[in-house]
């Protein structure tokens, strides 16, 4: 749960937001490896709400997280009519942001996810940009679900490394479901779902320029990046995320508890 010091919270539809920055989260995930205490991350965006707003299995899953960033402008403008002082923490870069203080500190930090190969190419990528990290190991997981003989073997292989951080990017809701299902069984004490950093960072997707970004104008980047594959995603729930959130700004729908607001 939520330690002392924690950021507070702000409700987004039917998900529950932590107020921070990057480096707010990034010491949130220090308090949790020196304590060696279990946790999860999830890094927030419209697409992670719309996905618990349709499924109350994958609601229970962010609910359970210890932590939930504002991954997502959006989000961030919502949080800042409470809290003006709020940041983005964008996946992407809560990952260098870590891999540095890893470097710094001694963490050991394994990366699981993305096409074959990935996760190894991302292992290099961030041991030359932060040098000293310490990579406890790195996988590629197939796309089909993996056999209990398999999911044992990766366990035993995370476990094995001695991993402080592991760093999930399996994509949305895949990801998030993994560590929730994964957290009890894995003794490295945070698990960060990150998605496509994993591929932003290896140079297999681009990343949208830093003043699209700020001006919530990053979709549209990487809908022209991979035009098939996210017009769903973009079109169908961005425009339904805008009615519900309307509805909730209009207090006439409930949204989620807002267990740490003033």
């Amino acid at each position: 749960m939520i330690p002392a010091g924690s950021p507070r919270r702000f409700p987004v539809l039917d998900v529950n937001v932590d107020a921070l920055d990057v480096a707010g989260a990034v010491a949130w995930c220090a308090h949790h490896i020196a304590q060696r205490e279990p946790t999860y991350v999830c890094v927030a965006n419209v697409h992670l709400v719309m996905e618990a707003h349709r499924n109350a299995v994958f609601r229970d899953v962010v609910a359970r997280a210890g932590l939930t960033t504002a991954d997502g402008m959006p989000l961030v403008w919502i949080g800042r009519r409470r809290y003006p002082g709020m940041t983005r923490v964008y996946g992407p870069d809560l990952t260098l942001a870590l891999c540095a203080e890893a470097a710094r500190v001694g963490w050991r930090v394994y990366f699981h996810g993305g096409a074959s190969g990935v996760a190894a190419a991302l292992a290099e990528e961030m041991r030359r940009r932060h040098p000293g990290l310490v990579v406890a190991g790195a996988d590629s997981p197939p796309f089909r679900p993996l056999t209990g003989e398999e999911d044992a073997a990766l366990v035993e292989a995370i476990n094995g490394s001695e991993a402080d951080l592991v760093f999930v990017g399996l994509g949305c809701p895949k990801q998030e479901t993994w560590m929730a299902d994964h957290r009890g069984r894995l003794a490295a004490p945070v698990l960060l779902g990150v998605g496509a950093a994993f591929d932003f960072h290896t140079g297999r997707v681009r990343q949208a320029p830093r003043w699209m970004m700020a001006a919530g104008l990053e979709w549209l980047f990487r809908w022209s990046q991979e035009p098939r594959r996210l017009a769903r995603r973009y079109l169908v729930y961005n425009s339904y995320f805008l009615v519900q959130l309307a509805l909730q700004l209009l207090h006439l729908r409930r949204s989620a508890p807002d267990a740490h607001a003033d």
